[in-house]
């Protein structure tokens, strides 16, 4: 499910832009999903840098956690159709993924050119978002970072989790209740062999 940047999300992408700038924060190459507010998110941002020319690769791998037939509700028609406590399970468990996508739902993806000749799931678990970022982390983005390219990564609440975890070593246990602030530039600081801490720059 595709939705557009908010007013609120673009002017955040532009402050986290120039405060990347403010901080010499220089990115050589940037990862980004295929839906539209990564996209948009990762321009502003390069923009307001004056770095619009960094070459970007989008990669359905950095999507947003598929919702499955949770896609397209809000939290209060989701509760009345499945009841609070099945719906905290399945946003805060690590494995249980929701209930499938209905065939023919208003947002199957079968029909998207963007995901064209690509086995996408009807519905994933935060265990299930992470199992298709990381490879994808391994393969395109670890081999910017061992030639010393300072990487720029715009993505979504679940696959950036997916990085924090992978990167900080966090429990599965723990990932699900960690929040990934929107508009807040993440800084990682890694050594030879991929180790490290992170901050938010906006606390520097």
């Amino acid at each position: 499910w595709d939705v557009d940047v908010t007013e609120k999300g673009a002017a955040e992408a532009w402050a986290a832009g120039e405060l990347m700038k403010a901080k010499g924060i220089a990115p050589d190459v940037a990862f980004t999903s295929v839906q539209t507010r990564a996209i948009k998110t990762l321009n502003l941002a390069l923009e307001a840098m004056g770095r619009l020319w960094v070459p970007a690769t989008k990669n359905w791998q950095l999507n947003e956690r598929h919702y499955g037939g949770l896609t397209g509700l809000d939290k209060a028609e989701t509760a009345a159709k499945h009841g609070d406590d099945q719906v905290k399970i399945w946003r805060r468990s690590f494995d249980i993924p929701p209930p499938p996508l209905d065939a023919g739902s208003p947002y199957d993806l079968s029909s998207d050119p963007r995901y064209a000749g690509i086995d996408i799931p009807a519905s994933e678990s935060l265990k299930d978002t992470i199992n298709r970022v990381l490879p994808y982390w391994d393969s395109a983005i670890v081999p910017e970072l061992q030639a010393r390219k300072t990487v720029l990564i715009s993505a979504h609440g679940n696959s950036l989790r997916a990085l924090v975890k992978h990167l900080s070593g966090i429990s599965d246990a723990d990932i699900s209740g960690l929040e990934i602030p929107t508009g807040q530039p993440i800084v990682y600081e890694l050594d030879d062999n991929l180790n490290g801490g992170y901050y938010y720059l906006s606390e520097r």
